[in-house]
């Protein structure tokens, strides 16, 4: 399964992956699940949100077990973050099948749509609208850095966009997800542990700054005289980071628009985008207020106009304790660990954190030797990963089977 995902979406220059939602990549990912779904004989359908279920047993029965993540990517991303966990969902369930196990609770594999944003600048829109969490009108509002509408693209790709919206019957009748999924940070590698449990996801959020100046020509205008938005912004920058080291908080513009983009010409307009993310709401709301008060202070100095939007948000996800618990017991009775298994927070956001406000929610890490994510680099060795899948066999079989 590995070797027939690798290649799809992956950019010859850069090595890393560009499955962008509802693109040419992103529906030969769709192809390729849809197969590995068929070829073990699982009921296969897409939900309104074009979401992908796998199903074993009963769609209709309810208190189903339903395990998987998604295959898009950011621009450029890496092979394992989304993939490792629809991968190893399917080989999970081989596995249980291989030791004979009888199912009591229908069981699915699921791969949620557009969960990166890399395309329509919203996180988890698949599963946001699913949960009642994205309005309709809110997507179709969303468009891509061409001006194409979520709604077309959906349709381009042979969707129809006319169907989004909640879906309540549907995750009425998860008892229970679970997200495996490659941890993005080195806290299992430091303590020498193949996986962890999460315990919650950190509140997180988007904002879009932009700094409105004077477009001028480069060569002929006095230094003095320039309203240089780039300035601004580069001074907001490094106000971003000191903040973050204050608070121990996270802040990262990554994710910059610059008008007209001219090398001879000032900018009329720099707009960037905040990603920040925190342990706790206080300290997200501490970093992100000491950005933009200082990115004012800055504006107002330099004659530049300065809006602030707060494109996206999440709060703080605490997974349900009980089937944390659950999955604790579930791991150290296997015998696959040899001790407790680590239990820790992440600041990245997943469709598991967004599902918690409608169904009980459980993630499993695998470990990362870097931590590094988002990036080409990203890695988790061989046997780390069958220990996820055998991990994640155990608890399927644990929730799922007599």
């Amino acid at each position: 399964m590995w070797r027939e995902l690798a290649p799809v979406g992956r950019h010859p220059d850069s090595g890393g992956y560009r499955r962008y939602a509802w693109s040419a990549a992103d529906l030969e990912c769709r192809a390729w699940f849809r197969a590995q779904a068929e070829a073990r004989g699982l009921t296969y359908e897409t939900d309104r949100n074009g979401n992908q279920w796998a199903w074993l047993g009963d769609p209709l029965a309810g208190d189903a077990v339903v395990t998987g993540s998604h295959l898009d990517s950011v621009p450029d991303g890496g092979a394992f973050d989304g993939p490792l966990g629809v991968v190893s969902s399917f080989a999970a369930l081989d596995e249980l099948r291989s030791r004979g196990v009888a199912f009591t609770r229908p069981l699915a594999v699921t791969n949620f749509g557009d969960e990166e944003g890399a395309r329509f600048g919203l996180a988890c829109v698949g599963s946001r609208l699913a949960a009642g969490q994205l309005t309709v009108a809110d997507a179709h509002r969303l468009r891509d850095a061409d001006g194409i509408a979520l709604p077309a693209a959906m349709e381009s790709a042979g969707y129809d966009p006319d169907t989004i919206g909640p879906d309540p019957e549907r995750l009425a009748r998860i008892g229970a997800f679970v997200e495996l999924h490659v941890e993005q940070g080195r806290a299992l590698d430091l303590t020498g542990d193949p996986l962890g449990i999460a315990s919650a996801i950190w509140p997180h959020g988007r904002w879009r700054f932009d700094f409105r100046g004077e477009a001028n020509h480069a060569g002929t205008t006095r230094l003095v005289d320039r309203r240089d938005p780039m300035l601004t912004y580069a001074e907001t920058v490094l106000a971003a980071r000191r903040e973050a080291e204050l608070t121990g908080a996270l802040a990262t513009f990554g994710k910059i628009a610059v008008e007209p983009n001219g090398v001879n010409a000032i900018p009329s307009l720099v707009r960037g985008w905040l990603d920040s993310r925190a342990a706790d709401q206080a300290t997200l709301d501490a970093v992100v207020t000491g950005i933009e008060r200082a990115a004012r202070e800055y504006a107002e100095r330099a004659g530049i106009d300065l809006d602030v939007v707060r494109e996206s948000f999440t709060p703080v996800v605490e997974f349900e304790h009980a089937l944390r618990d659950e999955l604790a017991k579930i791991l150290e009775g296997s015998g696959d660990t040899g001790r407790p298994v680590p239990v820790l927070g992440t600041g990245a956001g997943h469709d598991a954190g967004i599902l918690s406000a409608s169904v009980p929610t459980a993630m499993l890490f695998v470990r990362n030797p870097t931590g590094i994510s988002h990036s080409p680099a990203e890695h988790a060795a061989e046997d780390d990963c069958v220990a996820g899948v055998r991990a994640l066999a155990d608890v399927l079989e644990g929730l799922a089977c007599s």
